[in-house]
C-alpha cells in the first residue's frame, strides 16, 4: 500500500526558512505529478507548488521566489525548501502525488497526513 509521510514542519520565525520532506513508500512503479498543498484554519486547501516528472515546476503566487520544490536523487521523495517564511505561510502543509503502482495500474492520487508549519511574527 502507497504511503506518503511528511516531516520537516514546525515553528520558526518570520524570515526563517524550514525544509520539508516527502517520502513515499509501498509498491511503486511510476510517481507523476507530485506537489504540496496548504491548508490554514477556515481556509480552503490551496496548490503551493508542484512538480512534474521532467522537473517542471509551478508555484502559487505568494511563494515564488521564497518556496523552492524538488525531487530527491531516489526519485521516492519531494522536498519543499521555505525561506523568507511570512506568518501568513502558517498553515498544515500536505504532500500529494499521482502513483502507478505497477505496469498495468492506472494513476491514482495520494495524499500525506500533513505537517504543521507555523511562523511567528
Amino acid at each position: 500500500q502507497v504511503q506518503l509521510v511528511e516531516s520537516g514542519g514546525g515553528l520558526v520565525q518570520a524570515g526563517g526558512s524550514l525544509r520539508l520532506s516527502c517520502a513515499a513508500s509501498g509498491t511503486i512503479f511510476y510517481i507523476g505529478v507530485s506537489g504540496w498543498y496548504r491548508q490554514a484554519p477556515g481556509n480552503q486547501r490551496e496548490l503551493v507548488a508542484i512538480i512534474n516528472p521532467g522537473g517542471r515546476t509551478t508555484y502559487v503566487e505568494s511563494v515564488k521566489g521564497r518556496f523552492t520544490i524538488s525531487r530527491g536523487d531516489a526519485k521516492n521523495m519531494v522536498y519543499l525548501q521555505m525561506n523568507s517564511l511570512k506568518p501568513e505561510d502558517t498553515a498544515v502543509y500536505y504532500c500529494n502525488a499521482d502513483i502507478r503502482e505497477n505496469r498495468l495500474a492506472r494513476l491514482t492520487n495520494y495524499w500525506g497526513q500533513g505537517t504543521q508549519v507555523t511562523v511567528s511574527s
